[in-house]
């Protein structure tokens, strides 16, 4: 069967991005053909159209990091069956109609969770997720500090937080103050307010976890918040988008992290990584994705989690939502879904 999908040809705009058709052989055995329905934006497209995302592949290739979808068909002993909604983590190939994937990388989406509520807590849910609870391992009654808490993965981390009893200190814009109040976090304009010197009044000895997705110079500030025992978890590096090579920013963090950790002080730091096991620990996983992905699924399915969305475009904009999703201050996830249910 044809399906299109967008093309990234090489580094540059978002606006590079091309429709293909080309055609899908039937799945092999253990595969699965994917009907999309819904797929996202992250900072990994936003690196990889520049050539500055770690492991990306050679161009051109269909960006996509993860997707929602119906099975239309599968081949022999793929553990699915069709017209099941599942979810998938992809890293490339999820901005496309139809998808052939693994059936043992497949999970099942329940009854009553849309495909777009689903996509919203794929990666995003899945970092905040093990951040929380693999990672950090933050106790109820502790404090964390999520920079941008209003953001895909900051609002899931605040509400699974929050939820578990955590106090959530939270950078946001102005704009974006009272919604985090409402979640149940103390928001901090990091605009108009001294971050570290606010986070220290607020905790004072000190906190059990700090999340930063900025990195760069900022992160030392981060690392001396925590409290002894403390965890601070980096989750990507900005800097990364103007460095002439995606290695030297990562490198340096990786090397101040690892700096860190040597020292006799009680105190943690990590790079999250999503991907963490994948090749050396396949079947093990596989089964923490889906252990971890049916319970953000039940949090939704309950209402016990939202699901922010800031924006959704049909697949044929995806340069548009490209474009949406780079000019920052989002309130949730961009969402991409097929032209036909846009």
């Amino acid at each position: 069967m044809d399906t299109v999908e967008m093309v990234l040809p090489g580094v540059g705009e978002p606006e590079t991005l091309q429709a293909r058709t080309r055609e899908l052989a039937a799945p092999g055995p253990g595969q699965a053909l994917v009907r999309m329905e819904a797929s996202g934006v992250s900072f990994a497209e936003r690196s990889m159209r520049r050539g500055k995302y770690y492991d990306q592949p050679a161009f051109p290739f269909v960006p996509g990091y993860d997707l929602v979808g119906v099975v239309e068909a599968v081949g022999d002993g793929a553990a699915v069956q069709v017209g099941q909604r599942v979810a998938a983590l992809t890293k490339v190939g999820g901005w496309a109609e139809h998808v052939l994937l693994d059936a043992a990388d497949l999970v099942p989406v329940p009854d009553g969770v849309s495909a777009t509520a689903a996509e919203t807590v794929i990666v995003n849910g899945l970092t905040a997720w093990r951040v929380l609870h693999r990672t950090a391992k933050v106790a109820p009654g502790q404090t964390i500090v999520v920079f941008a808490a209003a953001g895909g993965v900051g609002s899931v981390l605040v509400q699974l937080a929050v939820r578990a009893g955590i106090r959530v200190i939270g950078t946001a814009g102005a704009g974006q103050q009272e919604r985090l109040r409402q979640m149940g976090a103390v928001p901090i304009d990091y605009r108009a307010e001294d971050v570290p010197a606010r986070v220290r009044e607020l905790a004072p000895d000190g906190v059990a976890a700090v999340v930063d997705n900025v990195g760069g110079p900022g992160i030392t500030d981060s690392w001396r918040l925590l409290a002894p025992g403390g965890t601070l978890v980096s989750l990507s590096d900005m800097t990364v988008i103007d460095a002439a090579h995606p290695m030297i920013p990562f490198l340096r963090l990786f090397l101040r992290l690892l700096l860190w950790n040597a020292l006799p002080n009680r105190r943690h730091a990590y790079f999250f990584n999503i991907w963490a096991g994948r090749s050396r620990h396949a079947a093990r996983f596989r089964a923490e994705l889906r252990e971890d992905l049916t319970a953000l699924f039940g949090l939704l399915a309950d209402g016990s989690l939202t699901a922010p969305v800031d924006r959704t475009y049909p697949l044929s904009q995806a340069a548009a939502a490209l474009r949406h999703a780079e000019a920052g201050g989002l309130s949730g996830k961009v969402i991409i879904v097929p032209d036909a249910s846009a």
